[in-house]
């Protein structure tokens, strides 16, 4: 072979390997952006002629059907029943041609129009058989998602509850809401997008960050513990404006303490002992034990990615820290405030992971998969993502818990009969007006939960603490 027809056929060669992979690319890895590129209209057409499967609370509740429309009843759409507003956010939506797809209706979709695996797929073809989507069910709670909203009572803010052994989410709770039937009208989506000051169908459970006030005295406590520099019982002065980077700090009323232990200083709130803590821990460690807790990350649950925030420090326009950052401060950061902005659902993980003895599940929402014959194709077990702490400051944290809603700011959480340990937090957005982020996260030996309510005139420990123990309750852990 002379020289330049052995160049041709090297050129032809590479040129058949980048189409070989471009289509490799296109139709298996990069198959779901496909789908869910709604120009893609070839696509979106051949799946609106497949009966989507159904979704179901924990229960077996029924929230999301498909229904034949068309003039020859060729197509499908999807009908949400009346019990499914609750679950709005968690569930999502399925409307390609006036919106898209959101919520387990997307991370699911495969499952839910039979997309199993590519050979039953080709196999069904062969027999003549028409596709159809398997049914997924949830560990979604009904009761305890309407009591969570009934809670919130209209309200900005969320509830997550998690199964702190299992991460099974049983409560995913976010308003203001919306009607999924309604997102079948084009005009009514341009409302609802329209709408920034209340963005109801922005999930605050996932998506929206807050600063978590005090509830981010629990991470940092862990830190301080599990590192052996402190005990339950190590002192630190309690003291009213002491500096913290230079800047005087104040405790919550410009309460004054002399030397109070950690338990004490949890139990009622001291910001200046934890800042002090926080900042002889140093960023590295404060860092180190926030990335265990999930932090600086999206968390590993079944929703899309884009709906998901990573809690971590933020800077200019929203843009996610380095964890040591020379912009933090991390006296301030350990108390909840700086530039620290957190999800409910990572907050319930810290609870959870306090209440797992320490260990972190990953969170989901999915129970199982079955198909439309009735078989069982995939049941989600708990996945452990790591070990934060050991278990001796899992039961060192528990208990200084436990002391916050005996004796602190949690009392308004209590159940008769029930050890529940929590913190509160009350992060001020505008202090003139009294404007707060009130928060309470918490947890049972069953159920760990983290409430936020957004920009009230109020505190966590008289406005979101009660609505944690009615979950609570809800849920089977009181």
């Amino acid at each position: 072979m002379n020289a330049p027809i052995l160049k041709l056929f090297v050129v032809v060669l590479l040129l058949f390997g980048a189409l070989a992979a471009l289509t490799s690319w296109n139709t298996v890895i990069n198959a779901d952006a496909y789908r869910d590129n709604t120009k893609n209209s070839r696509t979106l057409l051949a799946e609106q002629r497949i009966r989507r499967g159904t979704i179901r609370a924990s229960d077996g509740e029924l929230l999301a059907r498909s229904v034949r429309v068309g003039k020859n009843d060729e197509f499908f759409e999807r009908r949400y029943s009346d019990a499914a507003q609750p679950f709005a956010h968690a569930l999502g939506y399925d409307f390609p041609s006036t919106i898209g797809r959101a919520g387990l209706e997307r991370s699911r979709n495969d499952e839910l129009i039979g997309e199993r695996n590519a050979l039953s797929s080709l196999l069904d073809e062969l027999r003549g058989k028409r596709q159809q989507g398997d049914n997924v069910t949830t560990n979604l709670d009904p009761n305890a998602q309407r009591i969570a909203i009934q809670g919130l009572a209209g309200r900005k803010g969320a509830v997550v509850a998690i199964e702190p052994a299992t991460g099974k989410v049983r409560v995913m709770a976010s308003t203001p809401g919306y009607d999924p039937n309604d997102l079948a009208d084009a005009k009514r989506v341009g409302q609802l997008n329209r709408d920034e000051t209340n963005a109801p169908l922005v999930n605050r459970a996932t998506q929206s960050g807050f600063p978590p006030g005090s509830t981010m005295k629990v991470v940092t406590a862990v830190a301080a513990i599990d590192t052996g520099k402190y005990t339950p019982n190590s002192t630190v002065s309690g003291k009213n404006g002491k500096e913290v980077s230079g800047v005087p700090l104040n405790n919550f009323g410009n309460e004054d303490f002399g030397d109070i232990t950690l338990t004490e200083a949890l139990t009622k709130s001291v910001n200046t002992v934890w800042a002090e803590v926080g900042e002889k821990l140093g960023k590295s460690t404060m860092a180190e034990y926030m990335t265990k807790f999930g932090f600086y990350k999206q968390p590993p649950i079944d929703l899309p990615a884009d709906q998901l925030l990573a809690s971590g420090e933020r800077g200019e326009r929203g843009r996610l820290l380095s964890p040591t950052s020379r912009q933090i401060d991390v006296g301030r950061m350990a108390i909840g405030q700086d530039k620290l902005l957190v999800t409910p659902l990572q907050m319930a993980t810290v609870a959870a992971t306090v209440a797992n003895g320490g260990v972190r599940m990953e969170p989901h929402i999915t129970q199982k998969i079955v198909d439309p014959d009735g078989r069982t194709q995939d049941e989600i077990e708990g996945e452990r993502a790591e070990r934060v702490m050991n278990e001796d400051t899992a039961r060192d944290l528990t208990a200084m818990m436990l002391q916050v809603v005996k004796e602190g700011t949690g009392t308004a959480a209590a159940l008769e009969g029930v050890e529940l340990a929590g913190k509160t937090g009350t992060a001020e957005i505008d202090v003139d007006r009294g404007i707060n982020d009130a928060w309470f996260i918490g947890f049972t030996n069953e159920v760990a939960v983290a409430v936020v309510l957004e920009r009230i005139q109020g505190t966590g420990g008289v406005d979101a603490a009660p609505i944690a123990k009615s979950v609570i309750e809800a849920v089977g852990g009181g």
